[in-house]
């Protein structure tokens, strides 16, 4: 789902056509930056990007004349929409059917002309590419511009709500997070979810993408989701606790949650809130499940303090004896 980042800009993974015609989706981390005017796409997340690293793709949102469902234009691409700019159509893919709601709606927000009623005092020339409000029982008239034999036309956008209406009859088409291309399905294995992640190093404290499957007993990160062998498995009888992380603002990542087992803090950025939340979600899960609800960690603690005396003189101190 697209997500505001720290600096105010809506952010996402997407699938786009590249080369316009030839069919093949590529996987680029989307940026729609209005205070820029423009909307660009990168290799993957630029916090995970060396320094400076250019964007692979650029569009001024002022040749963006509409975007729009592209489902019937593209039926083999799944939960598709299309960015028309001048002579060029952009085709995307969204993740799922509210993923491609959202983007639709975020970009022609960000392209819409506003203006006033024409009962209204005008308004000075430089500001009609903003959004102007009005308070009490007047409205905001839309328009849209597109270009024709090279011409921009203006016109009012009627059917905005009705287009977005539209597009939620397909509401019942899935996809999974983990992307069409993974083998991993969360139904097949006992595995409860699968998808791409970042997580830090261990020694070197750099950031890699990694692919994560979460099972019954374990979390697994492999290097790719064409991968059988994983560079390491987590535990979950390990597993402490699951949250997020509270220094996300000191490693300046965003969507960033921990995982605390008994040697380790794990640090992990997902690609969006929602999917931060949903990992925690399914890791939280799954570790009740395995230990059942009598079991968890707090538990754990009470039941030891009820009954060992001890655990009170010796908690926070190396020195409690084991048992």
């Amino acid at each position: 789902m697209p997500y505001v980042d720290r600096q105010n800009r809506i952010c996402g993974f997407l699938d786009i056509e590249e080369h316009e015609n030839s069919g093949k989706f590529l996987r680029r981390y989307f940026i729609l930056d209005t205070s820029q005017n423009s909307l660009l796409w990168y290799m993957d997340n630029p916090q995970n990007l060396p320094a400076g690293s250019p964007s692979v793709g650029l569009l001024k949102l002022t040749y963006i004349s509409k975007v729009s469902d592209a489902t019937k234009l593209r039926p083999k691409a799944e939960f598709c929409f299309v960015i028309n700019a001048g002579m060029r159509k952009y085709f995307l893919q969204a993740n799922d059917q509210q993923d491609l709601v959202e983007w639709v709606n975020v970009l022609n927000k960000a392209t819409k002309i506003t203006v006033p009623k024409p009962s209204d005092h005008p308004c000075p020339a430089d500001s009609v590419h903003h959004q102007l409000e009005y308070s009490g029982s007047r409205k905001q008239i839309s328009y849209k511009t597109e270009i024709v034999g090279g011409v921009p036309i203006i016109t009012p956008t009627q059917q905005d709500i009705s287009e977005s209406a539209n597009t939620g009859d397909r509401g019942n088409l899935k996809r999974t997070q983990s992307h069409l291309s993974s083998p991993f399905r969360p139904s097949e294995s006992g595995v409860i979810k699968a998808g791409y992640c970042v997580k830090q190093g261990a020694v070197m404290k750099t950031w890699k993408r990694r692919f994560f499957i979460l099972d019954e007993n374990t979390i697994g990160y492999f290097k790719s989701d064409m991968d059988r062998d994983p560079l390491r498995m987590i535990q979950l009888r390990e597993v402490q606790k699951v949250q997020e992380c509270k220094q996300s603002d000191i490693m300046m990542r965003d969507n960033l949650f921990e995982i605390v087992t008994t040697s380790r803090t794990f640090y992990v950025q997902a690609d969006s809130p929602e999917e931060m939340h949903s990992w925690i979600r399914a890791i939280s899960g799954a570790i009740v499940a395995q230990r059942g609800p009598a079991r968890s960690a707090a538990s754990m603690r009470q039941v030891r303090r009820l009954s060992n005396p001890c655990i009170p003189r010796y908690m926070g101190s190396s020195a409690c004896p084991q048992y």
